[in-house]
């Protein structure tokens, strides 16, 4: 598995995945849906996979001589790896925030979603869904990603969107807390999405190893 991540490293990854892990740095903007930086990730994945799928990566990895589910896991491992380097820019950002700038005038008068830990844990979300609607949808193939990813940007721009009206509605303003105000409900929010991420992944590879074993390429 390694050496199968290696190879998603070095030769099929695409130079904006590692490029547009930077724009989880978009948590520092003020006045800005900042969950549109989870999105801009994931864009820069779906470029990755294009550019595999024109290279004929799949066709290539699966000639390899490792089980066809390790080619699906080497995927998932990478696509992993690029959210997890996000959400620690993420993370950086948030702490930050909450302590340095917790009282910065910019941020408090922010009429969008504040960086905390709930935003932090949609984050979480919108890389589940992206796993679970994407690349889940693409193995179903290993060819077609067009849909998967229109039916995924369909689904995490109304998933920002409710996340940026939640703490509008009534009983709801806590989610959009400053600094470390409502500590225990940030951490309790960052939790359940880290765990809905880590369900949706599992879920997804599985699902994507079993259609994936199907394919005749």
């Amino acid at each position: 598995m390694r050496n199968i991540l290696r190879k998603e490293l070095r030769l099929s990854a695409s130079p904006l995945a590692y490029l547009f892990i930077a724009f989880g740095l978009m948590f520092f903007i003020p006045g800005y849906p900042i969950l549109c930086g989870a999105f801009f990730v994931t864009l820069g994945l779906f470029q990755s996979f294009q550019a595999a799928r024109e290279a004929n990566d799949i066709v290539f990895s699966a000639l390899l001589p490792i089980a066809k589910a390790d080619v699906v896991k080497g995927k998932v491992l990478f696509v992993c790896l690029i959210e997890v380097s996000a959400l620690a820019l993420m993370l950086i950002a948030v702490l930050i925030r909450m302590t340095k700038f917790g009282q910065n005038s910019v941020y408090r008068s922010n009429a969008l979603m504040n960086a905390n830990l709930f935003a932090l844990g949609c984050a979480f979300v919108l890389f589940g869904l992206f796993n679970w609607i994407f690349v889940g949808g693409f193995f179903k193939t290993a060819y077609k990603f067009a849909r998967p990813f229109v039916i995924y940007i369909v689904v995490c721009f109304l998933a920002i969107g409710a996340a940026e009206a939640a703490h509008h509605f009534p009983g709801l303003a806590a989610l959009n807390a400053f600094g470390v105000e409502h500590l225990g409900l940030q951490l309790a929010s960052v939790c359940v999405g880290a765990g809905l991420y880590l369900l949706t992944t599992c879920v997804s590879c599985a699902a994507a190893c079993r259609s994936f074993e199907k394919i005749d390429l």
